[in-house]
């Protein structure tokens, strides 16, 4: 069982960087791969990125590509999502997710993954 907690987001003007944090329970955390997803007002819930479990993969949607970037700490039980250049589209409820499983493969369907936090506000004005 793993038990996720989000934070780090808030309210930013566009043009700013905001890191958003999910702290993970548990002593197995390097075994599982963490995803990143967001949800925008009125819209589904859409994948952003996701990174193996020893954080040496990592695989983005292509709107991510270019302005955000996750990276894990293993010995804090902690992925990050770094979102720089923010622009009110951003504006969503970020999510994060884990996936156990020791085999790397890119997965960006939310079926994939086991366990999801709660959820962290990204409000981005113009």
């Amino acid at each position: 069982q793993v038990q996720l907690v989000e934070s780090g987001g808030g309210l930013v003007q566009a043009g700013g960087s905001l890191r958003l944090s999910c702290a993970a329970s548990g002593r197995t955390f390097s075994s599982y791969a963490l995803g990143w997803f967001r949800q925008a007002p009125g819209k589904e819930r859409e994948f952003v990125a996701t990174i193996s479990g020893s954080g040496a993969s990592t695989y983005y949607a292509d709107f991510a590509k270019a302005r955000f970037t996750i990276s894990r700490d293993n010995a804090k039980n902690t992925v990050y999502l770094q979102v720089k250049s923010l622009k009110p589209e951003d504006t969503a409820v970020y999510y994060c997710a884990a996936r156990y499983g020791n085999s790397w493969f890119p997965a960006s369907a939310e079926d994939k993954y086991n366990y999801w936090g709660q959820g962290t506000q990204v409000t981005v004005s113009s």
